[in-house]
């Protein structure tokens, strides 16, 4: 069959760009619903937008959309989709769906498996679109893929900060830089004058954000600049002994450790650090910023807990603000982390 030939007819991101408002604004101008939250200045300037760029509504598609229940999307940058309750982004996809349904919308969950490269532009074209507007969520992510969505005007909200040069992004985050200053404030009072940060080597957002507050409550606690260690790692194997027993032998007695999905990072560390006759807490002091590795029969680790639950309900609230259209983008929320005392930290004892 011939490919029809003719004038290709504008997208509301189009139209929405010529108004200067969002997507999820033109669809509720488009929509002719009562009583939709938009003045009637911006209904004037959309409706002109639409005049302009000669769009025309295709009858099919707005027959179909009456007859279909709203959908909000579920995109994770991750190779495997958060399905088990012990993987670190399940309780995320909890949240989401918990909320989802209790606003009144469908959830259509996208994972790109059946691409060769993974990306909501693999095929060429957004694949998002079959929803209203997306969750998305991966600590391994395609920059340019959210720098498009962006510009298309594409409604998102992403779980965790993100940053892309030239666009602001709605999302939803742990707020790490407060629980991270109190934890270093903490050992400070207990006595640790010589403190380690070990971030992840991936060098994202979260941890840039537990940087900075490492150092501002190490400011607050009047800790010397030149006592405050950053050093990365890009997996267990990054961990050997010579390596903790180094960090002792150099005067180091706390260690904030920035946990990675799976732990293992963490879980090494412990495991070196016994086999090389560092006592957990009495020679080195231990606290993960985030989630920690699961307890054992004598070991609860200092930590903080991401609401990880709450975080999805969060992300979906947000979305459906932009999707009806009661703010515009960006929306940027940070919620509280949930203190964790364990026993993995101690007063420093001066030989």
């Amino acid at each position: 069959m011939p490919k029809r030939v003719g004038p290709r007819r504008p997208t509301q991101v189009e139209i929405a760009q010529r108004a200067g408002v969002s997507q999820a604004t033109v669809s509720l101008v488009l929509s002719e619903r009562d009583g939709a939250p938009v003045s009637e200045e911006t209904r004037r300037r959309v409706q002109q937008a639409i005049e302009d760029l000669g769009y025309a509504v295709n009858p099919a598609a707005r027959a179909l959309r009456g007859m279909t229940v709203k959908t909000i999307g579920l995109y994770t940058f991750e190779s495997v989709f958060p399905v088990d309750q012990r993987d670190f982004y399940h309780p995320f996809l909890v949240g989401v769906e918990e909320e989802a349904a209790r606003l009144g919308y469908d959830l259509l969950l996208f994972t790109s498996a059946n691409t060769a490269q993974r990306g909501v532009y693999a095929k060429g074209r957004n694949a998002l679109l079959k929803s209203d507007g997306c969750v998305l969520l991966g600590r391994h992510i395609s920059r340019d893929d959210l720098a498009n969505l962006a510009k298309e005007g594409f409604p998102f909200v992403f779980i965790g900060r993100r940053d892309i040069e030239g666009a602001e992004l709605s999302y939803v985050a742990p707020d790490y830089v407060a629980p991270t200053a109190a934890l270093v404030e903490e050992l400070a009072a207990l006595g640790h004058r010589r403190v380690l940060l070990l971030r992840q080597s991936d060098g994202a957002e979260p941890g840039e954000d537990r940087e900075l507050g490492f150092r501002q409550g190490a400011r607050a606690a009047g800790l010397a600049p030149d006592d405050l260690l950053v050093e990365y790692s890009g997996g267990a194997g990054d961990i050997g002994a010579d390596r903790v027993t180094g960090w002792v032998r150099d005067g180091v007695t706390a260690v904030l450790v920035e946990p990675s999905e799976d732990n293992a990072t963490g879980v090494a560390l412990a495991e070196v650090a016994e086999a090389a006759g560092v006592r957990i807490p009495d020679d080195l002091s231990v606290a993960f910023l985030g989630s920690a590795p699961a307890p054992t029969a004598t070991r609860i680790w200092t930590s903080f807990e991401i609401p990880r639950v709450e975080i999805g309900r969060a992300a979906v609230r947000l979305l459906v603000n932009l999707l009806e259209g009661a703010e515009e983008p960006p929306l940027q929320l940070l919620v509280p982390c949930i203190d964790v005392r364990g026993n993995s930290i101690s007063r420093v004892v001066r030989r």
